[in-house]
């Protein structure tokens, strides 16, 4: 059993990461860090959580042989710090998307866990996902040919308060939900993007966007004539599909990214039309899982830091790209590590939660 202390007891711990640990069958939850006390209590006694820390206790909680891992849910410009001490404490890392804010926090996060030889993982629950994998395998097979061109909405109304509207957080459409869109191209068109174009809109009369964009528009151009484009919004009707055109047939995912919903594949081909409805486990269940098999048989997450790294890349180069209104230059190096079949985790989805 791995014994996770999770950092920050806010929204994607509460509503995802907490309920889905003990449908796992190989984790626990071991300890809660949180700057709310009160929060943090009341989240123990439901989970049945022995120990809670805050964060000024966080380095004393690693040096305990009370937990093997950290799940990671602070704001973006912490995850760093919180993941370079856990590391270093030979504590194993999951962390949430995106891994960091800055390439050199991210490759330093990277570093640590090397040095220390504890596993870091960047949270891509889809990676796990039956549904997101089938529609991987359907392009690997060739179904619809050769994947040409790439697109994706992933839109829904933020309310005003919402965590997601934070600029000091480095929030936005693009950071929290335009990550999804942008890891899909990647491991569709199997490549790393070379170049980013991208607008972004901000009304002047809503208070939810002061601070950061309403919407992102972006173009990625990726090697072998391929393209990407999608959009995301904190302003628009609710909606998460992609699809992809390829020379001989088009394959969408709606749903395609949500955790509260299942997946659903529709292939138009040659051969005829197929809609597939999988089944709706719990994504972070299966994520959690695959985790912690990889820290009990000392194997590397497909979704390692790299994988999170590759990712910042092109976020940063879209978010320049949409300053300066010019395309920017991505390089990174060719990943070949995708999500398969043999990384996928089905775990039965739980309403038992709290939400405080």
């Amino acid at each position: 059993m791995i014994r996770y202390a999770v950092v920050g007891a806010g929204w994607i711990s509460q509503a995802a990461f907490l309920p889905a640990v003990s449908q796992t069958g190989n984790s626990s939850i071991a300890a809660i860090v949180s700057g709310d006390a009160e929060r943090a209590n009341k989240l123990a006694k439901f989970y049945s959580v022995d120990k809670v820390a805050s964060y000024a206790e966080f380095d004393a909680l690693l040096s305990s042989d009370d937990i093997d891992a950290v799940y990671i849910a602070v704001p973006n410009p912490l995850h760093a710090t919180y993941a370079i001490r856990a590391a270093k404490a030979g504590k194993h890392v999951l962390v949430e998307k995106p891994i960091a804010t800055t390439e050199s926090d991210a490759e330093a996060m990277i570093q640590a866990a090397e040095h220390s030889g504890v596993l870091l993982m960047t949270s891509y629950r889809l990676h796990n996902e039956a549904g997101t994998v089938a529609a991987l395998d359907a392009i690997r097979d060739g179904r619809i040919g050769d994947p040409r061109h790439f697109s994706a909405h992933f839109s829904f109304q933020a309310a005003l308060g919402n965590h997601r509207l934070n600029a000091e957080h480095w929030g936005g459409p693009l950071q929290d939900i335009g990550i999804y869109c942008l890891n899909a191209a990647r491991h569709v068109f199997a490549s790393e993007p070379v170049e980013a174009t991208a607008m972004t809109t901000r009304p002047n009369d809503d208070p939810r966007f002061a601070d950061i964009d309403e919407a992102v528009a972006v173009t990625l151009r990726f090697p072998e004539n391929r393209l990407a484009q999608f959009y995301c919004s904190f302003g628009a009707a609710a909606i998460d599909t992609y699809r992809v055109v390829g020379t001989e047939g088009v394959l969408t995912m709606d749903p395609g990214f949500r955790f509260e919903t299942p997946t659903r594949m529709v292939l138009n081909t040659k051969c005829g039309n197929e809609t597939i409805q999988f089944l709706h486990g719990d994504h972070f269940g299966g994520q959690i899982r695959y985790f912690s098999e990889c820290v009990q048989k000392g194997i590397a997450p497909i979704a390692d830091g790299e994988e999170g790294l590759a990712d910042l890349r092109a976020l940063l180069a879209i978010e320049g790209a949409a300053k300066t209104g010019l395309p920017r230059a991505i390089s990174t190096p060719q990943r070949n590590r995708h999500p398969t079949a043999e990384i996928v985790r089905t775990v039965r989805h739980t309403e038992r939660r709290l939400k405080c």
